[in-house]
């Protein structure tokens, strides 16, 4: 039985990074100077989080990612490797992602909309290497597939859901303009909503114990104790928080170090070459 993922996740995490991806953790990027970090900058960087989402959803549901006219604008711009259209086992299972998908789209279209001529291009992002290097760090397996069937496609969603709620929630202390503010916040309820859904057909299909080892990832990439799996001692742990049932929240730089799997970019990551915009 696999320990329960809250009371053991750094020191379990901690070493399945040390075993099978040596100095993942060793080569941090730099943090951003908070004083500095401005309204635009954070709506781009939740606009690469976006990019990423959308591009993992619509490839789930469609077999083919975003338009060229979602992903233009400043920086480099990326091509994506991987992701294909996913088997659902049933109707049911395909509508559920359709509409996730939909909705990660209509946020990339949103923020792309309130940034205008400011908003970044879309980066390059892995859906293959990516995965497999987490799939190994969390003590997966070798190689993991988030495409091959519905549970598979869940798990991966969980990667992304529960960090996209962190996210919001710590960015919006850096947000001056209450209108982005509002919006962001708004942004986050959706992503809680997607992640509560994520969270709930986890543990209804038996796949508590690794949903509680990809917590264990995030939370040693992290470099805090701000994640908890499905299950929190023997119960079932559909709202993660803290001791007050607060969500947790994470820095920029927290953020970073979970897409990036612990380091600067360098291959490893679901951003390969990094994201564009000043919080990279």
């Amino acid at each position: 039985m696999v320990p329960n993922p809250m009371r053991r996740r750094g020191m379990l995490a901690s070493a399945m990074l040390g075993a099978t991806l040596p100095g993942l953790l060793a080569a941090r990027p730099a943090a951003a100077d908070p004083a500095a970090i401005t309204d635009v900058d954070i709506l781009n960087f939740a606009l690469n989080l976006e990019y990423l989402e959308a591009e993992f959803y619509l490839r789930a549901v469609t077999g083919e990612g975003l338009a060229p006219a979602d992903t233009g604008g400043l920086g480099t711009p990326g091509s994506v490797i991987g992701g294909r259209r996913v088997a659902f086992a049933n109707r049911r299972a395909r509508a559920f992602a359709e509409e996730i998908a939909q909705d990660e789209l209509n946020h990339v279209r949103f923020l792309r909309a309130a940034l205008g001529d400011r908003a970044v291009a879309a980066p390059s992002i892995d859906l293959t290497g990516s995965f497999n290097a987490a799939a190994q760090a969390a003590g997966l397996g070798d190689t993991f597939d988030p495409f091959a069937d519905g549970q598979s496609f869940l798990l991966g969603a969980f990667v992304f859901e529960d960090v996209g709620v962190t996210a919001y929630a710590g960015a919006a202390a850096f947000i001056q303009n209450k209108g982005y503010l509002t919006a962001a916040a708004s942004i986050l309820a959706v992503e809680a909503y997607h992640a509560g859904q994520i969270r709930t057909r986890l543990l209804l299909q038996g796949l508590d114990e690794q949903a509680g080892l990809i917590s264990a990832l995030r939370a040693a990439a992290s470099g805090t104790a701000d994640d908890q799996g499905v299950r929190l001692d023997g119960r079932p742990n559909i709202v993660p928080g803290d001791t007050n049932l607060l969500a947790f929240t994470r820095m920029p730089q927290q953020v970073l170090n979970i897409v990036y799997l612990g380091g600067a970019p360098a291959g490893n990551g679901f951003f390969p070459n990094g994201l564009n915009g000043s919080i990279a």
